[in-house]
């Protein structure tokens, strides 16, 4: 069993190693870039305890902007272990549906949605892998109204993250717990482009460069993407009417939002049936409490046949098993090795971090956004052009210096995408 480490409340006050200016840029940055929150508009915001420091920073500035109300809705790294530790076996099925409930009904009444991330990657590694898969699921499910308001981006949300200790721990072994959450935070200030004295002039120079490499994408209208690279030979087939997106985004409600902060991705939807081959993760996943190392996979006809991993492979295959669209891809995205994130050298341990430093896919749910026209397509006329539907939606990393990509047109044309990593 593993010693559970005390959470960042109960360890000590770590604001003296934590830039005050930087942290409140960043709050700056959540509110007019990544959520661009209107006057008026409500907020529903999740966070750890333990990121009060940047959280209330937050709401300050969202009412600051006019906000109309901020619910702020927190997690406890304690409280989470203590269900695994004392619960009872029958609660690991059940979720708080009442709450998601409430939050899709607050997406519909067009409140905007921030969650602050800062996750112990390995919180649930000590615990049952059954129990943490049926309580993932369970989650999943009852999740499925709010993430339905998300994914098809009916409001404006974004993602962003405070430097928690047992996340500084691991991404920094070896040095105090004060240095590790010190490099953590300037990890996070320089990737979410706040370590200048303009960082939403740095986001619109940015947004406008990513806007530029989806335009050229678009142009293209690729049939199907190959990717080559060890333990990787996949021909990803992409949606009929796909739209790549990057950086900024108008969400339904006319909000132009960053949903991930930070981000150096361009995306868009692949065909649920039309991928084939093999492929291999080029970093660990960390997902739920549960660090998931060399993934493979293989798919035929657009559905994952078969699936290792070294570490976590018990909660691999049995998120595989949620339900029919979990085997099957709601996303792919492009990152050039090059990416600022990537050339920090950090292993960050979080999704939203080490996918902006690779390409990546993600098992699940689809953006119906990433298609022509998607604000207008209803969930049927999704599916039929080829848009997954899941209960889940987890990004995992397939890109790195020694990974090859062409777009293959319909007729069978290739054109280089990337070559090594790096945009050719």
């Amino acid at each position: 069993m593993t010693a559970h480490a005390p959470s960042l409340s109960a360890a000590g006050d770590f604001s003296g190693v934590i830039d005050p200016v930087k942290l409140d840029r960043l709050a700056e940055v959540a509110i007019k870039v990544g959520l661009q929150l209107q006057p008026g508009q409500d907020l529903v915001l999740t966070s750890s305890i333990a990121a009060l420091p940047l959280t209330r920073r937050i709401v300050e500035q969202a009412y600051k902007a006019g906000a109309g109300l901020v619910t702020p809705i927190f997690s406890d790294d304690e409280i989470t272990l203590a269900r695994f530790r004392y619960g009872s076996d029958a609660s690991f099925d059940r979720a708080a549906s009442w709450l998601h409930e409430g939050m899709a009904r607050a997406y519909a009444q067009n409140a905007a949605r921030l969650a602050v991330r800062g996750d112990n990657p390995s919180l649930l590694s000590g615990q049952d892998p059954a129990k943490v898969a049926r309580a993932n699921k369970a989650n999943s499910t009852a999740y499925q109204p709010a993430l339905e308001k998300i994914t098809g981006f009916d409001i404006n949300w974004t993602i962003l993250a405070y430097p928690e200790v047992e996340w500084a721990r691991q991404v920094f072994p070896g040095v105090s717990d004060e240095v590790a959450v010190g490099k953590l935070a300037e990890a996070i200030f320089a990737a979410s482009r706040v370590d200048n004295d303009d960082p939403v002039a740095a986001w619109r120079e940015h947004n406008a460069a990513l806007a530029k490499r989806t335009e050229w994408l678009n142009g293209h209208r690729f049939h199907s993407l190959h990717f080559t690279g060890p333990g990787t030979d996949l021909t990803l087939g992409l949606a009929d009417g796909h739209e790549w997106m990057g950086g900024a985004s108008t969400a339904k409600n006319g909000v132009t939002c960053n949903p991930n902060i930070p981000t150096e991705e361009v995306f868009t939807t692949p065909h649920r049936l039309r991928v084939s081959g093999h492929v291999s993760s080029t970093k660990p996943l960390s997902y739920q409490g549960t660090l998931i190392d060399d993934i493979s996979v293989r798919f035929e006809e657009g559905r994952i046949v078969e699936a290792t991993a070294s570490k976590g492979a018990d909660v691999l295959n049995k998120v595989l098993d949620t339900d029919e669209g979990a085997r099957r891809l709601g996303e792919v995205a492009l990152v050039p090795h090059s990416s600022p994130i990537s050339k920090s050298g950090i292993l960050f341990y979080n999704t939203l971090f080490d996918e902006n430093a690779s390409c990546h896919i993600a098992l699940g749910q689809c953006y119906s956004k990433c298609f022509v026209g998607g604000d207008k397509l209803t969930p049927d006329e999704v599916a039929a052009k080829g848009g997954n539907k899941s209960l889940i939606h987890i990004d995992w990393m397939i890109g790195s210096d020694e990974v090859d990509i062409d777009g293959v047109h319909e007729d069978g044309r290739r054109v280089p995408l990337m070559r090594a990593g790096e945009w050719a």
